[in-house]
């Protein structure tokens, strides 16, 4: 006896057995939806009743891939995808044709610059050294949609890095943007799982200025750490003009509904050198971590 007999596979693989099946006489019973495999019936497994089980399947398909990618740890941006590259933002003044319209456009274009900061981040954020054993820490991840997600992924593509995109099915079309790597494209139908994905492996989280998306993912994420449900990482906030202006933090504090440390679990930061020196504060170590 030798130990490839004890060892080798028993079973035939379930991709043989999903070969051999789609090969059935069209006889009526071979026919019927109720012979399909399971696993090979999209009807079935759209059911209510299997939500739990694609509940699984959207968790797990992610982590797997993500694992052989050897993605040990993520840098997550989050941001609007209304912000324009500053090249573009005349271009939609210009295309305004009412006040309110241009006033809106001006509005974002004051903040096209944290497009490139967000893009200059990812540039610096995805150089991360890469271990011994192959393993990436700090991997630039994102919605995986325009604007400020764009950036960041353009940004880990710029100095030849991959970039992690986690994109949404929504009712309006909604494409990855081509900067995120197309074997670390993911497609979410369950936001749930979708922002559960994002702090899995997040190390650091930078937060520019947004909308109830960006309001959604950030105020949980505060809350897990808040709770104690997950351990502090920085929390990098771009544009203390924009968010002090929108959320009044220290009237929270004063108010007695979180408490004055709570403020501390934000960091502002203006420009891409100050988030990166930043974390390194926070972790205050200079080489990369093992697998």
């Amino acid at each position: 006896m030798t130990k490839k007999e004890i060892e080798e596979r028993k079973f035939r693989p379930a991709r043989e057995e999903a070969h051999d099946a789609k090969k059935q006489l069209g006889t009526p019973q071979t026919q019927s939806a109720a012979y399909r495999l399971a696993f090979q019936d999209t009807e079935f497994l759209l059911r209510e009743d299997l939500r739990p089980v694609r509940f699984q399947l959207e968790l797990l398909k992610p982590q797997l891939l993500m694992d052989e990618a050897k993605i040990e740890s993520t840098f997550v941006f989050y941001g609007s995808a209304r912000i324009p590259e500053p090249d573009q933002v005349q271009l939609r003044i210009d295309a305004a044709t009412t006040p309110e319209q241009k006033r809106i456009a001006e509005n974002l274009g004051r903040k096209a610059r944290y497009y490139d900061e967000a893009r200059r981040l990812a540039r610096i954020v995805a150089q991360y050294p890469v271990t011994a054993e192959g393993c990436r820490h700090f991997v630039v991840c994102s919605g995986g949609g325009p604007s400020i997600m764009e950036a960041a992924n353009r940004g880990a593509q710029d100095v030849g890095q991959t970039t992690i995109g986690m994109n949404i099915v929504l009712p309006h079309e909604q494409a990855p943007n081509p900067y995120v790597t197309p074997e670390l494209s993911f497609q979410f139908h369950y936001f749930a799982l979708r922002k559960m994905h994002f702090l899995l492996r997040a190390r650091a989280l930078a937060v520019f200025p947004g909308g109830f998306g960006t309001f959604d993912e950030m105020f949980e994420l505060l809350t897990l750490i808040q709770t104690g449900k997950m351990k502090p990482i920085p929390i990098l906030l771009f544009g203390k003009h924009f968010w002090t202006r929108v959320v009044d933090f220290e009237a929270l504090a004063d108010e007695g509904v979180i408490s004055p440390t709570d403020l501390n679990l934000l960091t502002w930061v203006e420009t891409a050198e100050d988030a990166w020196a930043a974390v390194q504060t926070f972790y205050q170590d200079s080489e990369a971590p093992g697998c």
